[in-house]
């Protein structure tokens, strides 16, 4: 819970900050969490997939302190995206059913047989979905303002997302489930 709560507030943030202090300073602080972010993500034996994340704020932030740039600071989702989208991708294409996965974990009631074909396919929706989100990252990096950066990288992608599954709840409640009963 509190990852999300800051992964939400990083952008704005940062934005905020940097209109009140020098970059550096900004860039070094966020620098500090990311460190003790992975400290202790590792400590708890996280898996994984769970240090791409720190690690990825680290590589970049200390980029972002050394050349002090915020342009290399905003291609932090940009990068996280991409790094979803592989995931994706490599699910979908090994067979690895991430999102059954998911499903089930967070889902209390058994799925049907039906239910599980339809969602063994949502990867490839997600790699759609996800190319989406990063096309849209690059072009809120390189072609747009400050402002519009921060609402995009901290509440964009999740109206994104929530909207992307609600379509996908939808059409698995009133069309694809049925078609996978025949």
């Amino acid at each position: 819970m509190l990852k999300n709560i800051l992964n939400l507030l990083f952008a704005p943030m940062f934005v905020v900050l940097i209109h009140y202090f020098e970059l550096k300073l900004v860039v070094l602080g966020y620098l500090l969490m990311a460190i003790v972010y992975f400290i202790y993500s590792y400590m708890n034996k996280n898996s994984f997939q769970d240090m791409i994340v720190p690690t990825v704020y680290i590589l970049i932030l200390s980029i972002g302190y050394y050349f002090s740039s915020l342009q290399s600071i905003k291609y932090i989702p940009l990068i996280l995206s991409s790094i979803f989208l592989m995931m994706f991708i490599d699910s979908h294409l090994n067979k690895k059913y991430m999102i059954l996965g998911f499903t089930k974990r967070f889902y209390r009631k058994q799925l049907s047989s039906a239910e599980e074909e339809f969602l063994k396919h949502g990867d490839l929706y997600w790699v759609v979905v996800m190319s989406i989100n990063t096309i849209i990252h690059f072009y809120v990096v390189n072609y747009t303002s400050d402002a519009i950066w921060a609402f995009y990288s901290s509440i964009g992608w999740y109206i994104l997302f929530v909207t992307a599954l609600i379509a996908q709840i939808i059409y698995g409640k009133v069309y694809a489930v049925k078609m996978y009963y025949r």
